[in-house]
């Protein structure tokens, strides 16, 4: 994963807020008065959306679940207690990074092996909605991705499912996909007969790859 970078544990963040905060962490990097950083946190309930979503694709006005318009790739998708939110903010030239979005996938899924979960990353078939993010090996989705780069360095991030509200993501569509199938942690361990890592120690995996 090259030379660390640096850890930075946030707790409940409104997510307008985060938004703000990150065009600083973006421009302090770009002025190299600070070095490559993971942001942890999480949100209150959210729905953000990339510019391509249709307004078909948001949750109804009878969901009163906010939608917020953002600046990253992809579509719309959940934020929630529940889930680790990780906004990665590196300079992608110095560190000689090709696809930064599939290098975070291949980061996560050795992070989630080490808590003793199997996952995979998926190519996405010409002409298909994208498929970006991390997977169960039975394609269900645990982990969304959709980043953003200005002046070679990076922004957003991820957003992994521990014990999220899984109800939410009905209420929408999620990343473009009209069939996906979201899952938790909490869900993926129960299958297993296995406890549900805390998000303690989710972050410690993950940070224990990039970090």
């Amino acid at each position: 994963m090259g030379w660390p970078i640096q850890r930075v544990d946030l707790g409940l963040v409104d997510y307008e807020q985060a938004t703000r905060d990150m065009l600083g962490w973006v421009r302090e990097r770009q002025d190299g008065v600070a070095g490559d950083r993971l942001f942890f946190l999480s949100h209150p309930p959210v729905v953000t959306y990339g510019a391509r979503t249709s307004p078909d694709e948001l949750p109804p006005a009878a969901a009163a679940l906010p939608s917020v318009q953002v600046d990253r790739g992809g579509f719309a998708t959940y934020h929630g207690p529940g889930q680790l939110v990780g906004y990665l903010v590196i300079d992608v030239r110095s560190r000689g990074v090709a696809d930064i979005v599939r290098w975070l996938e291949d980061g996560v899924i050795e992070a989630l092996a080490s808590l003793g979960f199997a996952t995979v990353r998926r190519e996405t078939p010409k002409g298909a909605s994208s498929l970006v993010g991390v997977w169960t090996p039975d394609h269900r989705k645990l982990v969304s991705i959709g980043m953003r780069i200005r002046g070679g360095v990076t922004s957003h991030g991820f957003s992994l499912n521990i014990d999220p509200d899984m109800t939410a993501f009905d209420q929408f569509t999620v990343c473009g996909l009209q069939d996906v199938t979201m899952t938790s942690l909490r869900e993926m361990a129960a299958e297993q007969g296995k406890p549900v890592p805390s998000d303690a120690e989710v972050r410690d995996a993950v940070a224990a790859v990039f970090c």
